[in-house]
């Protein structure tokens, strides 16, 4: 199994959402986090996307600039305590990989773009934390800058989650271009809102749960601006909402709103996030919605601090997937222990934690016949298209789309696979797992061969307990066109 995970007495989230970046750091105490230093930079990410989802230039050097001030906070904390995730914006953007790659740079750590139902997790995961507990469901609200999570959920478990495409910044730019304010374009954004929200409120309207709570800025910002100008007492209500509209109405334009509680910043998205919040009440039947302290970024911190205890959300995951395909989990074990025999004859030439290639195969052990429930032929495809496609709780998306590679890399040609260079991490765990598949294809509880693998400059070599493929013709074959497949990709396996 995977080797024990440190514990570290720091760690940290970055949130790279459509609006404002986030950097929280916490303490780690006795199991529990204690949150210690934050940073907030308005971005505005979300503004940078032209029309055909392309992240503009100025853009990307607003989130460039933030992320090496955030980078030069995190100096020094080793790369398993820091986690950051990447939001709406990222998942949209058609040059999101050349983004990704100068945001990494600067900010000295790798960035993980989630989807949108893990971030909903995620989300509900962080605000259950700063709650006190209950033992009724709870309707969590999160107006981003490009999208808005809707989940339900008990305790600390989420049961219901959807991710809708809208969000304060993109409605404001839509709905309210240039900073004008009028009736008409409250009316067109909250029907506009209210569409989107009809998709889901069969399973979230109020007969689904008894307590509503808003986390993210524009939830605090309604509350705050609500009880500083004397419309509530901080809650957010129906009332208090529609009189908070006629206020902005009034003001006409964006730079001319005078509110208690209103930065400069939050005014300019304002509109369409009391829009979305607006439509969200209508729909779902909301009378009343208080106001968390923490949203995605705690989720993350304590996805992280799971880890680190070993309760890690994607193992749980993994094993639900296994149990739902009914996985054949004799051959899961075979697998998995040749697959683990050969990356330690090979772990000390990767670039990647060694305990991250573990368990990546662990995982693709488990998870590679899958497909099976679909059909036996192509089945490794099958299985990488689940892989890929799933709600998969606790997985980033990179992590899903390197996870169903190795699955379909498994079996057969690799020709119409873009694989990497030889040298490589990826290659080698591909050459690992494809053996490992290979040589347990009989399924029978045999002692296997004595292997040594080799990875060098000219490709592969593996040795072959003397005289066992003499006794085991079929796997000789496939070794032989095993050699093949690897050939035809220019890099040599050599068998002695």
């Amino acid at each position: 199994m995977v080797n024990r995970k440190p514990t570290f007495s720091e760690i940290a989230a970055v949130d790279l959402g459509s609006n404002s970046f986030r950097l929280q750091l916490a303490r780690v105490v006795d199991d529990d986090l204690i949150f210690h230093d934050s940073l907030r930079e308005v971005v505005r990410l979300g503004a940078g996307l032209s029309e055909d989802k392309t992240l503009s230039d100025e853009a990307l050097n607003r989130a460039i600039d933030c992320l090496n001030r955030f980078g030069e906070r995190l100096r020094g904390l080793p790369p398993q305590a820091v986690r950051a995730v990447a939001t709406n914006t990222f998942r949209v953007a058609k040059n999101a990989p050349q983004l990704l790659k100068a945001a990494e740079s600067a900010l000295g750590f790798p960035i993980e773009i989630i989807a949108g139902r893990e971030e909903a997790r995620m989300i509900f995961v962080g605000v259950s934390h700063s709650l006190p507990k209950a033992e009724h469901k709870r309707l969590v609200i999160d107006i981003g800058g490009g999208s808005t999570e809707f989940i339900i959920g008990e305790g600390l478990e989420p049961i219901e989650m959807e991710s809708l495409y809208m969000g304060c910044v993109s409605y404001s730019l839509r709905y309210f271009p240039d900073g004008k304010i009028t009736e008409e374009a409250f009316e067109r954004a909250q029907i506009a809102a209210a569409t989107e929200i009809q998709s889901i409120s069969k399973n979230f309207k109020s007969k689904h749960w008894q307590e509503a709570v808003g986390s993210s800025g524009t939830a605090r910002t309604l509350g705050e601006v609500l009880r500083l100008n004397g419309l509530t007492d901080g809650a957010v209500t129906l009332d208090g909402l529609y009189q908070l509209r006629q206020l902005l109405v009034k003001s006409k334009e964006v730079k001319k709103i005078e509110m208690n509680g209103l930065s400069t910043d939050r005014s300019a998205v304002i509109s369409g996030g009391l829009a979305i919040m607006l439509a969200a009440f209508e729909g779902l039947n909301i009378d009343k919605l208080t106001v968390a302290n923490s949203a995605l970024r705690e989720g993350v911190l304590y996805e992280l601090l799971g880890r680190m205890q070993h309760d890690d959300t994607r193992d749980s995951t993994v094993n639900s997937f296994m149990r739902r395909y009914h996985v054949d989990r004799e051959q899961v074990k075979r697998v998995q222990l040749m697959a683990l025999v050969l990356l330690s004859q090979v772990e000390h030439k990767l670039s990647m934690d060694v305990a991250v290639a573990k368990q990546h195969l662990i995982w693709a052990a488990k998870l590679h016949e899958i497909g099976v429930s679909i059909a036996h032929g192509g089945y490794h495809k099958h299985s990488a298209y689940i892989i890929e496609n799933a709600d998969m709780p606790g997985f980033s998306k990179m992590e899903q789309e390197a996870l169903g590679f190795l699955v379909r890399a498994q079996r057969r040609s690799l020709t119409k696979m873009e694989m990497p260079l030889l040298l490589e991490d990826r290659t080698a765990l591909v050459m690992i797992f494809r053996l490992a598949v290979l040589f347990h294809r009989n399924r029978l509880d045999i002692t296997p061969p004595e292997l040594n693998l080799a990875w060098h400059k000219a490709g592969f070599g593996l040795d072959v307990a003397p005289g066992w493929l003499a006794k085991n013709p079929l796997t000789d074959a496939e070794l032989a066109s095993e050699i093949v497949c690897w050939k035809d990709l220019n890099i040599d396996l050599s068998l002695a």
